[in-house]
């Protein structure tokens, strides 16, 4: 298989360097997953789904996704505000190499988990 050549020293024009900045931090890939298991969440159900991220960062990730284009808020005009989030289809679209992101993970963490190990007693 011939792989087109990607650029990866120019930042703003590689593919790969600005879809991971956006996609690779800590908590982006984890509400893509979420919000795949389920169709619509609301900001608290997502917040509980993954536990330990703080509120700030979670509206700033949902606001960086909706903005790629990857998830759709839907505010309600009601008092108190009602907002949903959901996959677009492109979103829905990532699921697929997230998912086998996830297999890969949960198939090498033990030999990670153990190289790591193994590296740190090696310093």
């Amino acid at each position: 298989m011939n792989k087109e050549f990607v650029n990866f020293s120019e930042s703003s024009n590689c593919p790969v360097r600005n879809i991971l900045d956006r996609i690779g931090d800590k908590w982006s890939l984890l509400i893509l997953m979420v919000l795949e298991q389920q169709e619509v969440l609301r900001f608290n159900e997502i917040h509980q789904a993954i536990g330990d991220i703080s509120q700030k960062m979670l509206s700033v990730s949902l606001k960086n996704l909706e903005a790629d284009g990857l998830v759709n808020r839907k505010v309600y005009p009601q008092i108190p505000p009602k907002v949903e989030y959901r996959l677009t289809d492109l979103g829905k679209s990532l699921i697929p190499y997230v998912d086998a992101l996830s297999d890969w993970s949960k198939q090498h963490m033990a030999t990670i988990l153990k190289n790591r190990e193994t590296y740190q007693k090696k310093l």
